[in-house]
Order: structure tokens, then sequence, then C-alpha cells
């Protein structure tokens, strides 16, 4: 048992990826991606697999610039999402402890029905995705993410404009991803 919040506890499921949490009294299943590399991150779910990849693909044509990599995630007892992904590029974002976090410009994660696609870089300090809401086929849509069940879903004209945009707002606005969260941004991967 582990403590993952205030209120919150939370053990290991016999379901692979999962565990249960109790918040407050009540349980609810967390999906999680316990893996340590980028090709096991591809192959954890075999049925979703092909969705990855095939996405994979579309940021690196539409995105070349941002550099591909595995985002493990912030470890125990630092700020930041604990959660791994698939990153593209890397920024640093300032978190509230003023402490600096590793967060991907483009990241890809897998939920427990679906896949989730994060931006990290906005436009005049607006969502970038907002322009293409509804435009893409996406299941569900939030603040600067969209999430998809099947690649086959998306629509990949729209997909790879908004994935292209990101890659040029941070090309001409370098600063972008640090004046909108205290951080800093790179293109390529980090050397820790």
């Amino acid at each position: 048992m582990a403590d993952v919040g205030a209120g919150q506890r939370s053990w290991d499921h016999p379901r692979a990826g999962a565990e249960i949490a109790t918040t407050h009294g009540f349980e609810a299943t967390m999906f999680r991606v316990d893996v340590e590399t980028l090709e096991a991150y591809f192959a954890f779910d075999p049925k979703r697999e092909a969705d990855l990849r095939k996405l994979d693909g579309l940021i690196l044509k539409a995105a070349p610039s941002l550099k591909r990599y595995f985002h493990k995630g912030a470890p125990e007892g630092q700020p930041g999402m604990r959660f791994k992904m698939i990153g593209y590029g890397e920024s640093l974002y300032r978190a509230t402890t003023g402490e600096k976090v590793e967060w991907p410009v483009v990241g890809v994660a897998l939920q427990k029905n679906y896949i989730s696609v994060y931006f990290a870089v906005t436009r005049r300090g607006a969502a970038v995705i907002d322009p293409y809401a509804g435009r893409f086929g996406e299941l569900r849509m939030g603040r600067n993410n969209f999430s998809f069940e099947r690649f086959d879903d998306l629509d990949l004209s729209a997909a790879a404009a908004l994935l292209g945009e990101e890659a040029e707002i941070l090309a001409a606005d370098p600063e972008n991803v640090r004046r909108q969260s205290g951080g800093e941004t790179r293109a390529a991967p980090l050397t820790v």
C-alpha cells in the first residue's frame, strides 16, 4: 500500500497496469503504465500498440523538430505528474514549489479506455488546440489536450496541422512554454 495523496491510499491490483485507490472511503481503479523504456511503453497494451505507433509516425512526420523520448514522470517525493508517457520535445515548467519539472512539449499517454495527447505550447496564452475542437475526431478534449480511442478515428490532416503548428509556434517563440509556465523549452531531449 502506498500514499498517493491527501486522504488516498492505493495497492496493487491483480490486473496489470491498474491500481485500486481509495479516496475518502470510495474505491476507484487508476490505470497505470508501469514500464521503464520507450519500447516497453509501445508494447504495454498489445491491442493499442498499432494505434500508438501510427500516432508516433504522424507526430514524427508533422513535427520532426520535436525529438521523441520516454518521459518517466516525476520521481516519488518530487513535484510534477508521476505518470509515464511518450514525449516529443522537452520543456521544464516551474511547479508551485518553485522547482523546475520536466514535461514534454507534446506528450502521448495511454489511459484505461483511450489515448491522450497533451500540448505544452500555447498561442497568445490560449490553448493551441481550441481552434481545432471537433475537427479531428477526438473522443474528448481538455484544456490543452485531446483523447481518442482508435487512430483510425482521427482526421489525419487536422491532427497533422495541429502538431505542425505546435512545432512552428515553438520554433518561432522558443520561450513560449517558459513564459506560460515559468519553465524552459528544449526541442531536443535534456541530458541528465
